[in-house]
């Protein structure tokens, strides 16, 4: 099964189990089932609660909000996560504040799916990682999909959450098969935590959300192969919050956490700084963060390719905490 049809069964278990879940977005309806496909067969089988809407992701998500505030449950596809920019009022000063502004707890079941990233050749505005920009937004979960997590299990858990969240989707991951691995690696669930081992002693262990897990695996073939180095891949679903306990039985003293975003307050940025706190007398050197150039996105891509987060660029990273 493909990433995207894992992630649509999971669409269709969420509006069977709850007659009270709606999906909003543009062009989400059959025939056409979503940019990427991710809501095929959707309207068809709920029709009422499967809903095409004009192109405005703040109306969109203001919409989903004012329904999750009303007890029902709502997820909203963006069409492309650059997009969410103009859901961010609806997020930041709404949604994220609802649950706790009016004197009570108040539960809001509220999904926002961001398809994010590059890899695509689709240019500056439709291709970035905005995952920063919602770092530290009090009552805001950020999720990401990843080939190894069951896109069930993890709407189950945001809606457990009671709290507005977003599901990063990096869209290279669409097309590849869930579990999708080289035979060399060993991958294995821990709760919202995947970790992928080459061995039971690594030398470093490189921490990735799920769209870059692929690239980092790719970065362990070439280091084993070349260099005779051994590393762990730790994928966690969950962003953020982030669930530091849970990483750190699998950490040693050599860390890089690897990204696509940019430089400059980012999620691999937090994950450095927690782990500094926690570990920081038996760390070999600081947390290496490993990330996109500085720049725009082109679209032609060959150019994309050097500005992109790719396996030399986590390789490097390695290399400069293990032998820097």
């Amino acid at each position: 099964m493909r990433v995207v049809e894992n992630l649509n069964l999971a669409l269709h278990g969420l509006l069977a189990d709850d007659p009270r879940a709606y999906l909003l977005g543009e062009d989400v309806t059959d025939p056409y089932g979503g940019a990427f496909k991710a809501t095929r067969g959707l309207s068809t089988r709920f029709p009422g609660r499967v809903l095409s809407t004009p192109i405005s992701e703040g109306a969109i998500t203001g919409v989903a909000g004012g329904l999750a505030l009303a007890g029902d449950t709502a997820v909203v596809e963006i069409m492309f996560g650059d997009f969410v920019a103009l859901a961010f009022d609806q997020l930041c000063n709404f949604a994220s504040k609802s649950v706790s502004m009016y004197g009570r707890p108040l539960p809001l079941r509220l999904i926002v799916r961001a398809p994010m990233g590059g890899g695509r050749g689709y240019g500056p505005t439709h291709s970035q990682s905005l995952h920063k920009h919602f770092i530290g937004l009090p009552g805001l979960s950020l999720y990401e999909m990843s080939p190894f997590h069951d896109n069930t299990l993890v709407l189950r858990s945001m809606l457990s959450r009671g709290e507005p969240g977003i599901l990063f989707e990096d869209k290279v991951l669409y097309t590849r098969r869930m579990h999708e691995a080289d035979p060399i690696f060993r991958v294995r669930l821990d709760g919202e935590l995947a970790v992928v081992d080459l061995d039971d002693a690594p030398e470093c262990v490189v921490i990735a959300p799920g769209g870059v897990a692929h690239r980092a695996m790719a970065a362990m073939r070439t280091l084993l192969m070349e260099q005779e180095l051994s590393c762990r891949l730790l994928v966690p679903s969950r962003l953020y919050p982030l669930d530091v306990d849970a990483l750190l039985p699998y950490l040693g003293d050599a860390v890089v956490v690897a990204e696509e975003s940019t430089a400059g307050g980012t999620w691999g940025s937090e994950v450095a700084h927690q782990l500094h706190q926690r570990l920081w007398g038996r760390l070999r050197r600081p947390v290496a963060v490993a990330h996109s150039r500085d720049g725009v996105i082109p679209a032609a891509l060959h150019l994309e390719r050097e500005v992109l987060l790719n396996e030399e660029t986590i390789g490097t990273a390695v290399l400069e905490v293990l032998r820097g």
